[in-house]
C-alpha cells in the first residue's frame, strides 16, 4: 500500500467528518476524568476519635476519656486511643473529678476497642467509616489509591496488544463497558479488599480506554487536527470530567451511591458506536481494504469532496527493517544514560502531579472546593503548554516548570497555619508546574527517541509513570506522620529532575532522528570516543 496520508489528501485537513469525529472522540475523555481520582472522596477520613460505649460515666469523665496530644504543634483529640474504660468507671462512681482530683496523665490508656465515632460535618459515609481503615489499618487507605494505578500499568501493557489485534473502536467501547461494570460493582464491595481488586480493574479499564481512543484519534483524524487532538483536545475533555467530579461529590456525601451514580457516566458513551469509526491504517493493517475504503468515502461523503475511483493504490513491497528490543537500548551507552534520565523524569513528576491530586481532601479548607481549584489549573497549563511547545526550547522549558512545581512544594512547609489562602495558592501553583512538566515530557520523550526505538522507549517511560503514580499515595501517606514530609520529599525529587533533564540533547527544529545512529548524544559524559567517532560519521554522511 502507499502512504495513507498521500491516498486520503483529497479529504482535506478539516470538515464535517474530522470535527465529528475529534469531538466524539473527546467526548469519551471525560468518563476518565469522572473515575479518576474519585477515591480523593470516596477515601477521605473524617475526623474521628474512639467511640465511648454507653456506661455509667459522668459528663466530666465522658468528656475527658479521650486523651489529648500533640499534632504538629497543636493540641487535638487522640483519634486511635483513650483511657482505659474500667478505670474510668471506677473513678467516676467514686466521684472522683477529672483534672482536679485526678491527675489524667498518670492513667493507663488502651486503644479504641470499640470502634471509632466518625464526624459527619462533610461525609455521610467512605470507606474509611465502613471498614475503620484508621490507625492500625490506616495504610490500607494508600493501599487502596495503589490499586487503581497499578491497573494503570496492567492497562497500559494489555491494551496495545488487544487494539492491534481486535481494533481500536472495538477495545474503545469494550473497555467503556468494562469501567462501568467495576465501577458499579465496586459500589457494592463488601469488604476492603474487594474495593481494591475492583479499583485495579477500573484503574486497567480506564488507561486501556484513554490508550485506545488516543490511539484511534491520531489515525483517524487529518494531520491538522491530529495535532489539536493530541496536544490539547484529549486533556481539556478530560478536565471537564475532573472539574465536575467534586460537584456530583458535594451533592452526594454517601460513598456507596456516589460510585454507582459515577458508573452511568459511561453509559451515555455507548450509543457513539454508531457514529466514531474504526481506524482505516488498522483494517488495512489486517488486508481489510474494502473496509477501509469503504469509511473513506463515507467520510469524504460527509465532507462533500469527490473521492477518486481508486483510493489506496498498490505500491513497491516495503523494504524490511530490523526488529529492536529493549536490550538494544542496553547496548549503547548514550541510550543508557539517556534512558535513565528519562524513566527519572517520569517518576518524578507523576510523583509530584498525582500526590498533589490526591492530597487535596488533606487540604485545610472545603475539599470540594480544593478539588475543582486543583482541576482547574490543569486547563490554562495544557492551552500554554501547546503554545510554549511551538517555540520555546523543550529542555529548558521543561526545568523551569520542574522548578517551579519543586520548588513551591519547599516552600509550603514555611507558610504558617494561619494563612490557608497562601498555602493554597502555592499547592496549585506547584499542580500548574507539575501538569505543564506532564504534557512537555511526552512530546519532548516522543523527539528524543529514533523511530525504530520509540515505541519501546515510550513504554518504558510510560511503565517508569505508573510506578511513579503507584508510589504517590504512600508519599502523601507520609503526612500522618509529620505534614510537611510528603512536600520535601516531592519538591527534593522535582528538583533534582530538573537537574538531571538539563543533560539530556535539545530537540526543537531538529528533524525526528529515524536510526539510533541519528540520536543526539546527551550533555554529559554518556558517550564513549566510539560513539562519538560513530556519530560524527553519521553527522558527515
Amino acid at each position: 500500500m502507499g502512504d495513507y496520508d498521500d491516498d486520503t489528501a483529497f479529504l482535506g485537513q478539516s470538515g464535517p467528518y474530522f470535527w465529528t469525529t475529534f469531538f466524539l472522540l473527546n467526548v469519551v475523555f471525560v468518563s476518565t476524568g469522572f473515575n479518576g481520582l474519585y477515591i480523593v472522596f470516596v477515601g477521605a477520613a473524617p475526623k474521628h476519635h474512639c467511640l465511648i460505649p454507653d456506661v455509667n460515666l459522668t459528663e466530666e469523665w465522658r468528656d475527658a476519656i479521650i486523651p489529648f496530644t500533640i499534632v504538629d504543634g497543636e493540641e487535638v483529640q487522640s483519634q486511635c486511643s483513650r483511657y482505659k474504660i474500667d478505670v474510668v468507671r471506677n473513678l467516676s462512681a467514686q466521684g472522683y473529678i477529672p483534672g482536679r482530683e485526678v491527675n489524667l496523665t498518670t492513667l493507663e490508656q488502651e486503644g479504641c476497642l470499640d470502634g471509632w465515632n466518625y464526624s459527619k460535618e462533610i461525609y455521610q459515609s467512605t470507606i474509611v467509616t465502613e471498614w475503620d481503615l484508621v490507625c492500625d489499618n490506616q495504610w490500607k487507605v494508600p493501599f487502596a489509591s495503589s490499586s487503581l494505578f497499578v491497573g494503570y500499568l496492567i492497562g497500559s501493557l494489555v491494551s496495545g496488544q488487544l487494539s492491534d489485534r481486535f481494533g481500536r473502536k472495538k477495545v474503545v467501547f469494550m473497555s467503556l463497558g468494562v469501567q462501568c461494570l467495576s465501577v458499579l460493582l465496586q459500589s457494592f464491595s463488601h469488604s476492603w479488599r474487594m474495593f481494591c481488586i475492583m479499583y485495579l480493574w477500573v484503574g486497567a479499564s480506564q488507561i486501556s480506554l484513554y490508550i485506545s481512543a488516543f490511539v484511534l484519534g491520531t489515525e483517524v483524524l487529518s494531520k491538522t487536527m491530529r495535532v489539536l487532538f493530541t496536544t490539547l483536545g484529549a486533556f481539556l475533555f478530560y478536565c471537564i470530567g475532573y472539574m465536575t467530579l467534586p460537584w456530583i461529590a458535594y451533592g452526594i456525601r454517601e460513598w456507596r451511591t456516589l460510585v454507582a451514580v459515577l458508573s452511568t457516566t459511561s453509559l451515555i458513551n455507548f450509543p457513539l458506536w454508531w457514529f466514531i469509526p474504526e481506524s482505516p491504517r488498522w483494517l488495512m493493517t489486517q488486508g481489510r481494504v474494502k473496509e477501509a475504503e469503504a469509511i473513506v468515502r463515507e467520510a469524504a461523503s460527509k465532507n462533500k469532496v469527490q473521492a477518486p475511483p481508486v483510493i489506496f493504490k498498490e505500491s513497491e513491497e516495503l523494504p524490511l527493517f530490523k526488529t529492536y528490543t529493549m536490550l538494544d537500548i542496553l547496548k549503547s551507552k548514550n541510550l543508557r544514560c539517556i534512558t535513565l534520565m528519562c524513566l527519572l523524569l517520569w517518576m518524578a513528576i507523576n510523583i509530584g502531579y498525582f500526590g498533589l491530586s490526591l492530597n487535596t481532601s488533606n487540604l485545610s479548607g472545603n475539599p470540594f472546593v480544593n478539588c475543582f481549584l486543583s482541576a482547574t489549573t490543569e486547563v490554562p497549563a495544557y492551552i500554554v503548554s501547546t503554545w510554549l511547545l511551538k517555540t520555546c526550547p523543550r529542555r529548558v522549558l521543561l526545568s523551569l516548570f520542574l522548578i517551579i512545581g519543586g520548588g513551591v512544594l519547599l516552600l509550603i512547609q514555611f507558610i504558617p497555619d494561619t494563612l490557608h489562602n497562601v498555602a493554597l495558592a502555592l499547592e496549585m501553583t506547584g499542580k500548574f508546574g507539575f501538569t505543564m512538566a506532564f504534557s512537555i515530557v511526552y512530546i519532548y520523550t516522543a523527539e528524543i527517541y529514533p523511530t525504530v526505538l520509540r515505541n519501546i522507549g515510550m513504554g518504558m517511560c510510560s511503565s517508569a509513570a505508573r510506578v511513579g503514580s503507584i508510589t504517590a499515595p504512600y508519599v502523601i501517606f507520609l503526612g500522618t506522620y509529620n505534614k510537611v514530609l510528603p512536600y520535601i520529599l516531592m519538591g527534593s525529587l522535582t528538583i533534582a529532575s530538573s537537574v538531571v533533564n538539563l543533560f539530556l540533547p535539545e530537540t526543537l527544529h531538529k528533524d525526528l532522528p529515524e536510526t539510533v545512529e541519528q540520536m543526539q548524544k546527551c550533555q554529559g559524559l554518556c558517550s564513549g570516543p566510539k560513539e562519538e567517532e560513530m556519530h560524527n560519521k553519521c553527522s558527515n554522511s
